[in-house]
């Protein structure tokens, strides 16, 4: 499938999922589509994984949860984010490391403070391996982290070079 960009979202300094300077990290980054979708890429470590050859879940789950939560900003802008209420994660295939992945997250339903949205985690040949239906609050990212993060760590973006993956 491929994917019409429209806009690179910031990354931070620190965020496990997207801090391009946390040594742990997975540094994703986060693409809004032309039809509303936010597709991030990543590529997990021999460090993320659980068993032998597969990726832990809890990454499998960070992702989309950071996918979905981040969607929100295509319709409200940077500084607009979702903090998670509850989420459902369903585990379908088994999702290897060392290999590039994407996850493609999108709002399912816009109702004042509290959206919900849904998200699939992808393997290399496309097929879905984990799935993902959320519930949100919409709060502002200052709200969250405060105004330190947002002049010292948010809005972070080392360049802008689509992933191959986001063309095939």
């Amino acid at each position: 499938m491929q994917h019409r960009i429209t806009k690179l979202q910031y990354n931070s300094k620190y965020c496990f999922v997207c801090g391009l300077e946390n040594e742990m990290g997975l540094k994703a980054r986060f693409y809004e589509t032309e039809n509303k979708e936010l597709v991030a890429v990543f590529t997990p470590r021999l460090k993320h994984q659980s068993y032998p050859n597969r990726l832990h879940g809890g990454i499998s789950t960070a992702m989309l949860d950071e996918t979905i939560g981040r969607a929100i900003c295509i319709h409200y802008g940077d500084m607009v984010w979702g903090v998670t209420l509850d989420l459902d994660i369903k585990f379908r295939k088994p999702v290897p490391y060392e290999v590039e992945l994407k996850v493609i997250g999108r709002i399912t339903e816009d109702r004042g403070r509290i959206f919900e949205g849904t998200g699939e985690l992808l393997l290399p040949g496309g097929e879905i391996a984990v799935t993902a239906k959320g519930r949100y609050m919409k709060m502002t990212v200052e709200k969250i982290a405060g105004s330190d993060f947002v002049e010292g760590q948010w809005g972070y973006i080392a360049d802008n070079e689509i992933p191959k993956i986001l063309e095939t």
